[in-house]
């Protein structure tokens, strides 16, 4: 077993593909605390040049102000005294990274324990940004049959686009796993398969401890518990996570989605599918039209991708300050 560490830990995947359960499983951890899902860490990295220099206090003060102050951040799920959180970024290293480790730090430290982490899919996307504000970070990508994801996008509440969009958003999850894996290697990138999660959560769970660093513990098995207590309420859709670990959900897009969906999602993510170990049914091709929308849909989105990746670029040009971590020895010494 490694030496224990606090090497952040980031949670990743395509939306409705585990990352929930995954975070409450890690968040049973006696060394490791991830909340719910947040909403500013990106945001605060996408606006680093509106709080200018970090150097000076008074700009730290309006970050902090705008970390705990918003209803987005959806900081108050956190638990923490805002007062407290801001004045301990005031009082901290002067880097955004630093700022917003703190954040979690004093979640983590709300349970007594020594290490954090985060959970949001879109993150698979944005690994370079992280890695930028703390380079010593660990990825775990959950990845789950994309027929099931997308069956499951398709009833969210919050999802507002069509199954081509739904198809897109798998496909570019699972290349960007793949990408993230054959650059960050076997140390700081690790893939978890749904399904093994959810049948035999205890070998899977062993085997994400060994990459972290960290003692496998059975309340990571269990974590129904805790789900009660730390999911906000009004978030329906994620009840089954209240639940006992159930493998009932596997291969239910059979009865979720329609054979022409299906048929569209086995043509367009059929290599894929495969890749990850997940058979394609012989359903019959979808129509041309269909297949036509999803080309157009999947064009449009690389094009809107390519565009960020440009402005995301511009921006980091014009950084007021550096934004790597200063929390650790580690982070000190990779500032980049």
């Amino acid at each position: 077993m490694a030496p224990q560490t606090d090497r952040p830990i980031f949670v990743i995947g395509c939306p409705r593909s585990g990352t929930t359960l995954l975070q409450l499983m890690l968040h049973s951890h006696p060394r490791i605390a991830i909340p719910v899902e947040t909403r500013f860490v990106l945001q605060a990295y996408d606006s680093r040049r509106d709080f200018g220099d970090l150097r000076d206090s008074a700009n730290r003060r309006a970050l902090a102000q705008w970390i705990v102050g918003r209803r987005q951040s959806r900081f108050r799920d956190l638990g923490l005294d805002p007062k407290a959180v801001a004045a301990e970024i005031v009082a901290g290293p002067p880097t955004l990274g630093s700022a917003l480790g703190i954040v979690f730090r004093a979640y983590a430290r709300r349970f007594g324990k020594p290490r954090w982490g985060d959970k949001r899919p879109a993150y698979a996307k944005h690994v370079d940004a992280l890695l930028r504000m703390w380079p010593d970070a660990q990825f775990v990508h959950v990845v789950r049959d994309g027929r099931d994801c997308v069956a499951s996008l398709k009833e969210m509440p919050w999802y507002r686009h069509d199954i081509h969009h739904a198809i897109a958003n798998w496909r570019e999850a699972v290349d960007d796993g793949r990408r993230n894996l054959a650059r960050l290697g076997p140390e700081a990138f690790h893939l978890v398969r749904y399904e093994h999660l959810v049948t035999r959560p205890e070998e899977e769970l062993t085997q994400l401890c060994a990459f972290l660093g960290e003692e496998y513990h059975p309340a990571m098995a269990a974590p129904q518990g805790i789900a009660e207590t730390t999911m906000p309420k009004g978030r329906t859709w994620h009840f089954r996570t209240k639940g006992e670990v159930t493998s009932g959900r596997v291969g239910s897009w059979a009865q979720r989605l329609e054979p022409w969906e299906v048929g569209l999602v086995e043509t367009v993510l059929g290599s894929r599918l495969r890749a990850h170990g997940y058979e394609p049914s012989g359903t019959a091709r979808p129509s041309p039209l269909h297949l036509a929308r999803y080309a157009r849909v999947a064009a449009h989105r690389r094009a809107a991708q390519r565009k960020n990746a440009l402005v995301r670029g511009y921006r980091r040009l014009s950084e007021p300050g550096p934004v790597v971590s200063l929390l650790t020895e580690h982070d000190s010494l990779s500032i980049r």
